[in-house]
């Protein structure tokens, strides 16, 4: 393969992983939208997607109902579980020094991943994902496989379904008002811990959602699986600007093909590097992200 096909290569398989990144990144960014808060819970949230979708597609069986009903039953205990973290551990620290509620999210993700270790029907051991016959398409010497097209589209539709529900309906523009004074959004009659929960449920859908792409694209799933990507979702959102969901989805597509070209050009082991090295540079030319704002807080 020639070097502008090995680039184009690359490129589309930076995509797959860059949407990927892109829908957890959407979760972080707007909770910290909405409550300042970094939630570090969130990377474990898709793990938990990742092995409901996996429990449905083993008692179903693979196919494309099955595949559709994981994604229903992942989504709404993954929303339930948004709901519940934020209502038990996070809203009691609503007015705390912001410390105390990031150390209580390093808590739930601990929380999360080691509970997962020890219930017995999950257990501490990968598992092998059962995923969709595989189907390569081949556009000229580019190659495309079925799991990356079902990636890309899914990603996508999502993030164009967040976008009307944040620009087009009332609970949208009751979380742009929470997320631009919260006070002044509960003098107006807006119910701030519903619009919140909301919110936490409506990241905590796109994490699930992601778990079982994550798992299609990477079939194998463990207690730990969450950690890198959440970890990389993270640098996404602020490499695109913490609070910015376009920063979000861009940010993420960026990171997935820097990652994947770093692994096709010039090294695999040297891929998280790369990435945390363009955060930094990012971050030293323009603090704020690349499509944040730069915001005064009041003294």
């Amino acid at each position: 393969m020639s070097f502008f096909g090995q680039l184009a290569q690359q490129t589309i398989n930076g995509l797959a992983l860059g949407s990927i990144y892109a829908l957890i990144a959407l979760g972080y960014t707007m909770v910290y939208g909405i409550v300042k808060l970094i939630n570090f819970a969130h990377g474990d949230i898709l793990m938990i997607g990742a092995f409901v979708g996996y429990f449905v597609l083993m008692s179903m069986g693979m196919s494309w109902y099955a595949l559709l009903i994981a994604f229903a039953v992942s989504m709404v205990v993954c929303a339930i579980m948004g709901i519940v973290i934020e209502r038990f551990a996070y809203r009691p620290l609503r007015d705390a020094p912001r410390i105390n509620a990031l150390i209580t999210a390093i808590a739930v993700s601990l929380i999360l991943e080691n509970g997962a270790r020890v219930i017995p029907f999950m257990g501490p051991n990968p598992r092998e994902y059962p995923v969709l016959k595989n189907a390569t398409f081949s556009l000229g010497s580019i190659e495309i496989s079925n799991i990356q097209i079902i990636v890309i589209v899914v990603s996508v539709a999502l993030m164009i379904v967040l976008n009307y529900i944040v620009n087009s309906t009332k609970i949208g523009k009751a979380m742009r008002a929470v997320s631009f004074d919260m006070k002044a959004s509960a003098l107006m009659g807006i119910n701030v811990n519903f619009v919140i929960s909301f919110t936490f449920a409506l990241g905590s859908v796109l994490a699930a959602s992601a778990g079982i792409l994550f798992s299609s694209a990477y079939p194998q799933v463990e207690p730990y699986m969450g950690i890198m990507p959440g970890l990389k979702a993270f640098i996404a959102a602020v490499f695109g600007g913490i609070g910015s969901i376009p920063g979000a989805m861009f940010g993420g597509v960026i990171l997935g093909i820097a990652e994947t070209l770093t692994k096709g050009f010039i090294s695999s082991q040297l891929s998280d590097a790369v990435v945390f090295g363009i955060l930094i540079i990012v971050l030293s030319v323009k603090p704020t992200g690349l499509m944040g704002k730069n915001v005064r807080e009041k003294v």
